[in-house]
C-alpha cells in the first residue's frame, strides 16, 4: 500500500508537470498509453466531426486516431481562417505536436495577443534545437512560463557540462557481480531495448556472474504503471526500481538524485564492474557512482539518439544546438567510460571518429538464444500454434511501429503484390506511435481483410510468428541512424530460417548478406522491396536456401552466450572476474 501511495504521488507529479510545459504532448502520451480506451472514441468523433471543423476536441482526436492528412487538412482550414489570440496559440502547439512546423509558425504570427505566447514560441525553437533561443524566449514571462524556462535551463545544463556529483567512499567489491542501469525494462516494456537487456543479464547469469538491473528513477510509473512493484524477477532476473514518492522538478537535481539512489543500491549490492546503455544521461549517473566506488564501468551504446531526433525534424536539425551539444556529451561519456560496447561496424566507426581509442571498444551483435536456438517449426504449425490461416503465403514484420522503420512502405509494397496474389497476406507484429496511421493506411489500402496487425505479442510467441512467415521484411528508411543502427529483429527472422528482405543501408548490410541470407532492396521504394519478395516468394528453393544460411550464420556469430564471453574476456582486462 505505501508503494501504490508513493507511485500515486510520482504520476501525480509528472502529470503537473506536463501540464505546465506541454499538455498537447501529455494528452498525446495519455493516448498511446491508454489505446483501447481512447482510439475508438478518437476514431468516432472524427467521423462524426463536420469535414470543416476545427475545434481542439477534433484535432486532439484526429492527432490520437493516428489520422496525419484530417490533422493537417483540418490545420492548413483554420489558417486559412480568421484566428488569433489563445486560439491560434493552442492550434499552433497541435502543429508542432503533428510535426507540422511551418504551420505552427503560421498560427505563431496570428496568436499575438495570446497570453502565454512566450511559452508556445519557446516549445517551438525547442522543437528546432534552439536551446539557447527557447530558454531566452521565456524571459518576462509569467508564473508558468518561469517554471518551463527553469526547467528548459537546466537540460540545457546537463546537455553543456553539469554531471551529478558524489563523494568518494570506502568500498569493497565483491567479485563477480555486475550492477545494471537500464532505462526501461520487462515485463513492463517489450521493445527491442528491454529484450536485448534481458538475453544480456541471461547470459551473464548463466555464465555465472551475479547480476541485478536497477532501472531509470521514477520508471515505470512514469509510464502509467501505477501498481509497479519495487522489484520485477523476470526469468529469475530482478529488476529493481528507484519510485521515491517525489523527484525534483529539473533533470539535473533529478540526475543528483538518482546518482544517490544508484549509490545506495550498489553500496549494498557491492558491484565490481558497472554497466548502462545510452544515452548521455544514464552514463552521466553511472560514471559519478563509479568514481565514488572506485569500480570501472561499461557504456553500451545500442543507438545514436540524437540522429533519432532529428530523423523526426528533417536535415536541418542536424546542424542545430541541441544536436551538437547531444553529439558532444555522448563523446564524452563515451570517452570517459572504461570499456564501450556497440552493435556493428558502423556504429563502432562512428565512436572512435568521436575519439575514443578502438582498442577500448567492443562489438557485441544483436544476438539470440532461448526459444531461437531450437529447430525452427514449418511454416504451417507455427500458423497453428497461433490461430493464422495455415494456407496461403504471409510477408511481414515483428518491429517497433515507428515512423524510421519505414512500416508504411511495407504496406504499400504489399498493395503492389496483393493485387495479382490473393493468397498473400500481411503480418504486422508489434506497436507504437506510428500504429494509428498505419491502420488507416490498410483500411485504405483495399486489402484490409488481407492485413493482420497483431498488436504487443507475449515474448513466448515471437519465436513463432517470425516462423509463421514466409519473408521476414525490414523495410527502414534512409536515415542517419537505421545507416548505423543495427536491429534486433532481422537477426531472430535468420535463427529462424527465414529469409530477410531489407533495406539497402550500411547496418542491414551487415545482418543481411545480399545473394546468400535474403535480399537487399532501395530504402523507402515500395517497388524495390515488393520485386525483392516477388522473387522469394516465387522461388521457393531459394527462399530456403537463403533461410538456412541465414540460420547457419546467426547460430556461429550472433548468440548471446558467445557477447557475454567476450566481454567476460574485456572485463577481466579491467581486473574484474566472476571468480
Amino acid at each position: 500500500m505505501m508503494q501504490l501511495l508513493k507511485n500515486v504521488r510520482l504520476a501525480q507529479g509528472v502529470v503537473r508537470q506536463h501540464l505546465t510545459d506541454d499538455p498537447v504532448i501529455l494528452f498525446l502520451q495519455l493516448s498511446r498509453r491508454l489505446p483501447s480506451a481512447v482510439l475508438p472514441l478518437a476514431k468516432r468523433l472524427c467521423k462524426l466531426a463536420p469535414k470543416n471543423s476545427t475545434s481542439a476536441a477534433v484535432l486532439f482526436a484526429a492527432l490520437a486516431a493516428g489520422d496525419d492528412a484530417d490533422v493537417e487538412r483540418r490545420l492548413r482550414i483554420a489558417a486559412d481562417g480568421s484566428v488569433e489570440g489563445e486560439q491560434a496559440r493552442r492550434l499552433a502547439d497541435v502543429a508542432l505536436a503533428a510535426n507540422l512546423p511551418a504551420l505552427s509558425d503560421d498560427f505563431l504570427t496570428k496568436a499575438s495577443t495570446a497570453q502565454r505566447l512566450k511559452q508556445a514560441r519557446a516549445r517551438r525553437l525547442w522543437y528546432d534545437g534552439d536551446v539557447s533561443g527557447a530558454v531566452e524566449a521565456l524571459n518576462g514571462s509569467g508564473a508558468a512560463g518561469q517554471r518551463q524556462r527553469a526547467r528548459l535551463a537546466a537540460e540545457a545544463a546537463i546537455l553543456t557540462d553539469a554531471s551529478p556529483s558524489l563523494e568518494r567512499r570506502p568500498y569493497e567489491p565483491v567479485p563477480g557481480r555486475i550492477l545494471h542501469l537500464l532505462t526501461n525494462s520487462l515485463p513492463h516494456t517489450a521493445s527491442g531495448y528491454a529484450q536485448r537487456s534481458h538475453s544480456t543479464l541471461l547470459a551473464q547469469q548463466e555464465a555465472g556472474w551475479d547480476v541485478l538491473a536497477v532501472t531509470r528513477m521514477g520508471y515505470p510509473v512514469q509510464v502509467g504503471k501505477l501498481l509497479a512493484k519495487s522489484t520485477d524477477t523476470v526469468d529469475g532476473i530482478r529488476y529493481q526500481r528507484l519510485l521515491p514518492g517525489t523527484m525534483t522538478q529539473s533533470i539535473d537535481a533529478r540526475l543528483q538524485q538518482q546518482a544517490e539512489e544508484l549509490l545506495a543500491v550498489a553500496l549494498d549490492f557491492k558491484p565490481s564492474v558497472l554497466h548502462t546503455t545510452t544515452h548521455y544521461v544514464n552514463g552521466l549517473v553511472v560514471r559519478a557512482v563509479a568514481q565514488a566506488l572506485g569500480i570501472p564501468w561499461v557504456y553500451e551504446v545500442r543507438g545514436q539518439l540524437a540522429d533519432t531526433w532529428a530523423s523526426t525534424r528533417g536535415p536541418e536539425a542536424r546542424s542545430s544546438e541541441k544536436y551538437r551539444m547531444f553529439q558532444h556529451r555522448e563523446a564524452e561519456v563515451m570517452q570517459h567510460a572504461d570499456l564501450v560496447l556497440t552493435l556493428g561496424t558502423a556504429m563502432k566507426a562512428n565512436i572512435i571518429a568521436a575519439g575514443v581509442p578502438e582498442s577500448k571498444v567492443l562489438i557485441a551483435p544483436n544476438a539470440v538464444g532461448g526459444d531461437f536456438l531450437t529447430e525452427p517449426l514449418d511454416k504451417a504449425s507455427a500458423r497453428r500454434e497461433l490461430s493464422l490461416a495455415e494456407d496461403g503465403q504471409f510477408i511481414g514484420t515483428v518491429s517497433s511501429l515507428v515512423p524510421y522503420e519505414g512500416i508504411e512502405d511495407l504496406m504499400a509494397a504489399f498493395a503492389l503484390l496483393a493485387a495479382d496474389m490473393p493468397q498473400l497476406r500481411l503480418l504486422i507484429v508489434g506497436a507504437g506511435s506510428s500504429m494509428p496511421s498505419l491502420q488507416i493506411q490498410a483500411q485504405r489500402s483495399g486489402f484490409i481483410n488481407r492485413i493482420i496487425f497483431t498488436g504487443r505479442v507475449p515474448r513466448s510467441q515471437a519465436a513463432l510468428y517470425h516462423q509463421a512467415l514466409d519473408v521476414f521484411v525490414v523495410p527502414r528508411k534512409d536515415l542517419e541512424v537505421t545507416r548505423s543502427v543495427t536491429p534486433l529483429k532481422p537477426v531472430e527472422a535468420m535463427a529462424c530460417a527465414r529469409p530477410v528482405v531489407a533495406s539497402d543501408l550500411p547496418a542491414l548490410a551487415e545482418i543481411v548478406e545480399d545473394g546468400v541470407t535474403g535480399l537487399l532492396a532501395e530504402a523507402g521504394d515500395p517497388v524495390s522491396i515488393a520485386t525483392a519478395i516477388r522473387k522469394l516468394l516465387s522461388e521457393t528453393q531459394l527462399a530456403a536456401k537463403f533461410g538456412a544460411a541465414g540460420r547457419e550464420r546467426v547460430l556461429q556469430e550472433r548468440t548471446w552466450a558467445a557477447n557475454a564471453v567476450a566481454l567476460a574476456r574485456e572485463l577481466e582486462m579491467l581486473g574484474v572476474t566472476n571468480r
